[in-house]
Parts: structure tokens; C-alpha cells; sequence
């Protein structure tokens, strides 16, 4: 959503002497605070809701919509830090960049390398979902076809190299949109041609205390990656310093609200937290607001949606490693090398697609949570170098400033870390595991801490 717009007198000038003179070209200031928020809200795709939908209302026991409220409430703390410190450092990189400006190099190569396994297991998350769906609709094929024929197709596609990605991406967002336009006037329909529904019950749930709601709300942040992404638009803002941080937290309340009411209409189509398959659990609730037509849609704009997911998020990690390898953070011999036919990074392509293989044996949940370890790890961090940078490095000890700069993303930071402990077991152990390689690799790189650590591209 970039808009080049270039006038000649940002061209061209002429000064006293009458000669022209060239100036550099530059993004055009047109977006406004509505403009921002509608990309974020884009951007997250609000159809996320339903990839996750079976497994986290049996999770919660039927209580889906309470579970994103808790997320919501967390997630607009972490959102106002990250709008706080996108005011002093409006640069791309979010999270990383916070961590390296505010703590230093170290901090902030931990940070990255924790949002690196959010790369590398987007796309996997992506594969597993187009083979649960497929063979929901052809149970005589097994899912594990689907993922390997889908991996082999966007690991071709990457290696080759498409130009035309954000037009289809723009598409897919596109059929999305009208699929929860059709989701959500058919829910109505069903729902007031049938017996008067509990309204209660998609928060009351079994009544199964809060340790579940905690737990999904643990996995469901995954729904909100991206939330921050309005900050990428900051040279084509209107009013940047302004309009940015309220676009992030705008986005994150909006996107929240589509969140809970979309799983709202969800469990009064279904009233139950007991599926067939929990990973396609979403199925039921189509079929039953809408019938083949409704589930068939939803299977079709589902597909597409990973299909596109797979394909950008398999592209960025691929860079992402390549440039890593370039600056040899990573064996640039491995990673630093590209296809002189294609030009694209086809060692890191292909090791990508390696590591996605686990799609296979992973399932729905285990692969989400370890999503949303690196991403709760990012949002403590982002929390505390708001307390630093403000309070510590720039004396703001004010009552004011000790309020909103101490005291609101200290509640954000014990927040994310109250559901960072609700992960499962399993989703800790890789994290950990992945955090303390990262760790050990830096103390390698620098000689024991001896030496400024690589800078990591890291664009989240």
C-alpha cells in the first residue's frame, strides 16, 4: 500500500542562478489516521480468526470470544508500547530495533533471533492448514500429501521468482473480505430463524475457570502478528509521530473487536466446544450457519489465504537468511548465495521449505504456540525498553510520565509474561531451546561478548 506519487517540483527546483537543479524523489505524504488503521487491519487478515477456531474453543471450553478479550486486553498494553517507541525510533525492524537502540546489540540480537522462528514456522503453520482443510474435503487422501505437493509448489514459485505477488496477495485479501461479509450476514440469518440462542454462553463456557482461558489466550497471539506493521508507512503519513502510534493501537483494538465478534456469531452457529477434528473445527461452524455452499466457500478462501501466506512468508524468511548470510551473521557460503539464473536466494529457499517439512508431524496447536512464543518474548522486551528509554535513558520522572511510561507497559510486561507461562510445555522447551542456540551462537560471533554483535534485517 505505497504510494510513489512524484510531482515535478520534487524533481526539479530552480535556484538563483536559473539552473535546474535535481533533488531526490520522495514518498508523498497522503495517508491519514483512517488510511493507517484500515492497512493494519488488512494486513492482519481478520480471517485468522477461524485458523485456530476448533482448537482454542476446546481449549477453553466454548468460551473462544472470552479467550480474545484476554488477548485483546494484553495485546492493547503491548500495542501503546510499541506506539510509544515508534515516536522515537520510526525506523523498520520494530521490535528489533527497540531492543538494539534501548539495550543494546545483545538484547536486541536475542530479540531477533527469537522472532526468526516466528519466520521460519509461519510458513509451516500455513502448509499445515492447507493439508487439514484438503483433506477435510478429500478424506481418501492423507494430509501429509497436501503439505509436501504445497510445500513443493511455493519452494518452486520462490526459487523461480514471482513479480506479481502483492497483486494476488490483494486479490486473496479481497475474496476474504467478501467471504466474512457472506459469514456474517448468513450467521444472522441462521441464528435468528432458530430457537433464541444463549447469548452468555460464548463467554461462560463449562465454567472451566480461568487456567484455559489463559492457555488459549497464550496461543491466540498469534491472531494479532502484524498489529505494528502500520509503522513500515511511516514516510507516507501525514502526520507520522501523530497519527502512527494511535494507527497501532487503533489497529489492535479494531482488529480485537473483529476478533470477538467474529467468534461470537461462530459459537451461537455451533453452541459447542466438541468437534469431529478440532484443527478443522471451523468446518462445523460453517456448515451449520451455511450449509455446503458457507463450508465449501470458506474451505476455498482458506486454501487461497495460506496459499498466499505461504508464498510472502516463505519469500521473507528466505531473505532474511540471505542477508544474514551476506553480513555473515550466518555461513555465508550456505546462506549468502544467489542463483546467478534467478537471482533469488535458492540455498535459503530451499532450507526453509527443509525445515517446514515438520508440518508433517506438527500439529495445529504445538506449531501456533510456538508461534506465539517468539512472539510474546518480542512483546515483553518491547514493554521494558519503554520503561528504559523513557524513565532511565531520558529522565522522564514525572508523575505523568511515570504513569504512562512506568506504570502502563510495566502492566503490559507482566501481562505478556502471565500468558507467555500458559504456553504448553512443549512450545517452552523449543522456545528455550531456540533462544539458548541463538544465545550460544552470539557468544561464538562475539568472541564471548568480547566484540559488538552482527546486526540482524529483521522487518516484524
Amino acid at each position: 500500500m505505497t504510494s510513489d506519487h512524484i510531482t515535478p517540483s520534487d524533481v526539479v527546483s530552480a535556484p538563483a542562478d536559473g539552473s535546474p537543479t535535481v533533488t531526490q524523489p520522495h514518498l508523498k505524504r497522503v495517508l491519514t489516521l483512517p488510511s493507517l488503521v484500515l492497512f493494519g487491519i488488512v494486513y492482519m487478515v481478520p480471517l485468522t480468526v477461524f485458523s485456530t477456531y476448533g482448537i482454542v474453543t476446546q481449549e477453553t471450553g466454548g468460551r473462544l470470544p472470552l479467550a480474545y478479550l484476554v488477548t485483546l486486553v494484553v495485546m492493547s498494553f503491548t500495542a501503546w508500547s510499541y506506539g510509544a517507541m515508534s515516536r522515537e525510533y520510526p525506523v523498520a525492524g520494530s521490535a528489533y530495533a527497540y531492543a538494539t537502540n534501548t539495550f543494546g546489540g545483545n538484547v536486541g540480537f536475542a530479540s531477533g533471533w527469537s522472532l526468526l522462528m516466528d519466520y521460519m514456522f509461519l510458513p509451516m503453520i500455513n502448509y499445515l492448514i492447507i493439508g487439514i482443510y484438503l483433506h477435510a474435503e478429500f478424506e481418501a487422501i492423507p494430509a501429509w500429501v497436501f503439505v509436501l505437493v504445497s510445500i513443493a509448489l511455493v519452494t518452486v514459485l520462490n526459487v523461480v521468482g514471482i513479480t506479481s505477488v502483492d497483486r494476488v496477495s490483494k486479490l486473496i485479501v479481497l475474496v476474504q473480505s467478501v467471504f466474512i461479509v457472506v459469514f456474517v450476514v448468513m450467521s444472522v440469518k441462521t441464528i435468528a430463524g432458530g430457537p433464541a440462542p444463549n447469548v452468555m454462553a460464548p463467554f461462560t463456557g463449562d465454567h472451566g475457570g480461568i487456567a484455559p482461558i489463559l492457555a488459549g489466550s497464550a496461543v491466540l497471539c498469534l491472531s494479532f502478528l502484524g498489529f505494528d506493521a502500520v509503522s513500515t508507512l511511516s514516510e507516507e503519513a501525514k502526520h507520522p509521530k501523530r497519527d502512527v502510534p494511535r494507527a497501532i493501537v487503533l489497529t489492535t483494538l479494531a482488529a480485537g473487536i473483529i476478533f470477538i465478534g467474529l467468534s461470537y456469531l461462530a459459537h451461537l452457529d455451533f453452541p459447542s466446544h466438541k468437534f469431529a477434528d478440532p484443527d478443522s473445527g471451523a468446518l462445523d461452524v460453517m456448515t451449520a450457519a451455511g450449509g455446503n455452499f458457507l463450508a465449501n466457500f470458506f474451505t476455498a478462501a482458506a486454501i487461497a489465504g495460506a496459499l498466499g501466506s505461504a508464498l510472502t512468508s516463505q519469500a521473507s524468511v528466505s531473505r532474511i537468511l540471505y542477508s544474514m548470510g551476506r553480513d555473515n551473521v550466518l555461513p555465508r557460503k550456505v546462506f549468502g548465495m544467489l542463483s546467478p539464473r534467478f537471482l533469488t536466494p535458492v540455498n535459503a529457499v530451499l532450507i526453509v521449505s527443509v525445515v517446514s517439512l515438520l508440518a508433517v508431524v506438527l500439529d495445529l496447536t504445538t506449531l501456533a504456540s510456538m508461534i506465539s512464543f517468539g512472539a510474546l518474548v518480542a512483546f515483553s522486551v518491547v514493554n521494558l525498553a519503554v520503561i528504559k528509554h523513557y524513565i532511565f535513558d531520558s529522565g522522564r520522572r514525572d508523575p505523568m510520565s511515570m504513569v504512562v511510561y512506568g506504570l502502563v507497559p510495566l502492566i503490559g510486561f507482566g501481562l505478556t509474561i502471565w500468558l507467555w507461562t500458559s504456553l504448553s510445555p512443549t512450545a517452552l522447551i523449543v522456545g528455550l531451546v531456540w533462544l539458548g542456540v541463538g544465545i550460544t551462537y552470539l557468544a561464538v560471533l562475539t568472541r564471548g561478548f568480547r566484540r559488538p554483535p552482527p546486526s540482524m534485517e529483521v522487518d516484524h
